[in-house]
């Protein structure tokens, strides 16, 4: 039986190749890898390693940390906080500088007015 977190690591390494219009072989070869491992990974048939991790995170363009923001391909979720906090650093992610200043500062407002 396949780890519950090595399929979920390997959506979610599916979901940022996808996104970015990557093949496999487009993104192995990027990172350094074999299409074949690129595969294995995803179906999640491979204990990938820190250091490898970060080499596909690198290829992707995308922080270590956005591998692991995968907590929709886990049955039966319960932490609605992660979910949530995955939601928000997805959309902060995206967002431009000037963006994330207005964030900041409506954060700012919202909570030093207590």
């Amino acid at each position: 039986m396949k780890e519950p977190i090595l399929i979920a690591v390997g959506k979610r390494v599916r979901e940022l190749r996808t996104k970015k219009g990557f093949s496999q072989e487009e993104l192995g070869e990027k990172a350094g890898f074999h299409f074949s491992y690129i595969g294995g990974l995803e179906r999640a048939e491979k204990n990938i390693t820190l250091l490898n991790l970060q080499k596909i995170a690198d290829a992707l363009d995308v922080q270590v940390l956005d591998l692991f923001l995968y907590t929709k391909y886990i049955k039966n979720e319960k932490n609605k906080k992660d979910q949530l906090l995955n939601q928000l650093h997805t959309k902060l992610f995206d967002m431009n500088s000037s963006e994330l200043i207005k964030i900041q500062l409506l954060v700012s407002q919202i909570f030093d007015n207590k």
